[in-house]
């Protein structure tokens, strides 16, 4: 029988066998925490998803060389400063940065994933940054996954974060995790920062296989702006002190493992969502009744996507028209006049065309906190959903003065 998984409060340090830090090291506003700090006490099995943009920062480069060179210990982060478009510096700093953190911790460089995120084309401010390793290996405690967690964001205006526990071979096991994001937003890893920590144990290939996956469902079904960020990447780090059995097969376990990660990671990307610049609102788009699975992707990032359903929402508009509109060009393979849709419980069309429905109980449904679109396309068993947010002034307010 599978295990129910509820989404628990909790972090980085959750699991057992972590320490973690937030301080402010002046990157940001001075006083602010921009820093963090998450450490294994033993040496972490590791996996990371990275941004498929054509650009990525020095320290996604960093870390892809980490991960490959074998087990992590620590995964140092800074707020602010991107460290992105800096060229040869730029990778020289991410470099000694992990340097500074393996001479505080007493490990090797290798042993350190690096990440920024803040604005680009700017070099680090070094010094403040070395100083701020130094009080980061200095501040570590297991109870500092909350202050990691407020020290990794930019425009987010709350801390993601959160738990799950399952059971494996008669042993507790613990994923924790902590993500940013609120602008930069946009499918194809999933345009923010996320960090998990696990005290299961796992063989490498299975827990990059078991992050690609629940990145797939739920990171890269998010959408708040449609730009795909330079620096983003999700870092999962596994150091067996559970002591559950070694998962080293696709058997029951492997598949326990992954529902729970994604389930965590889902809960993260609606946290995005919700949180999203300026947003009022969490949209979540359900498409049924699709022919294959990638239709059904297809059309709900279409639904999110699309600033002009974006702005109805945010008016409280029943524009379903706009829905229609997105599905017609998401790519999809679809039949207009199989398509029926819905704002909340209210349906709005049926086999592509209009139906009589109630403006005011459809107003409702987009006045919630959390719209839920469901469209069928009665075309076959697939489904997929999206999540993304609403489109208002401040999003614009927000983008226009970021540097300032």
């Amino acid at each position: 029988m599978q295990q129910q998984i509820a989404i628990l409060p909790g972090n980085v340090t959750s699991p057992k066998g972590f320490q973690a830090a937030g301080v402010p090291a002046g990157i940001k506003k001075p006083g602010v925490l921009d820093m963090a700090l998450i450490v294994s006490d033993t040496p972490a099995t590791a996996a990371a998803v990275y941004t498929t943009n054509k650009v990525q920062a020095a320290p996604l480069q960093v870390t892809k060389e980490h991960i490959a060179a074998g087990p992590l210990r620590a995964v140092v982060v800074n707020a602010g400063n991107a460290n992105a478009c800096t060229g040869e510096q730029g990778l020289a700093d991410a470099r000694a940065t992990t340097a500074h953190v393996a001479k505080a911790l007493g490990i090797t460089a290798e042993a350190v994933a690096v990440a920024s995120t803040g604005v680009i084309g700017q070099p680090l401010p070094m010094a403040k940054l070395l100083a701020g390793v130094d009080a980061l290996a200095a501040a570590l405690t297991t109870e500092g996954g909350e202050q990691a967690a407020q020290a990794i964001m930019t425009t987010d205006l709350v801390p993601k974060t959160g738990k799950v526990e399952i059971t494996l071979g008669g042993q507790t096991v613990t994923i924790g995790a902590m993500a940013k994001g609120s602008g930069m937003i946009h499918p194809n890893m999933a345009t923010m920062l996320a960090f998990y920590t696990t005290d299961a144990a796992i063989a490498p290939a299975l827990l990059q296989q078991a992050l690609s996956a629940a990145t797939q469902v739920s990171y890269n079904m998010l959408s708040v702006d449609g730009d795909t960020s330079t620096n983003d990447m999700a870092v999962i780090l596994a150091n067996g002190q559970s002591g559950a059995p070694t998962i080293e097969t696709e058997g029951s376990d492997y598949a326990a493992f992954t529902a729970a990660l994604t389930a965590l990671s889902i809960h993260l990307a609606k946290m995005i969502a919700r949180d999203g610049e300026g947003a009022t609102k969490l949209i979540e788009a359900r498409v049924e009744g699709a022919a294959t699975a990638e239709d059904a992707r297809k059309a709900a990032l279409a639904i999110i996507k699309s600033n002009l359903f974006k702005c109805a929402v945010y008016g409280n508009d029943a524009n379903w028209g706009r829905i229609m509109c997105a599905i017609g060009y998401s790519g999809a393979n679809v039949d207009p006049a199989k398509v029926d849709i819905f704002l909340g419980p209210v349906q709005t069309a049926r086999q592509g065309m209009a139906l009589p429905f109630s403006e005011e109980e459809a107003s409702k449904a987009l006045a919630a906190e959390e719209v839920v679109v469901t469209v069928r396309l009665n075309d076959g068993d697939a489904s997929a959903t999206a999540w993304g947010c609403d489109l208002t002034y401040d999003y614009v307010k927000i983008n226009a003065d970021y540097r300032s």
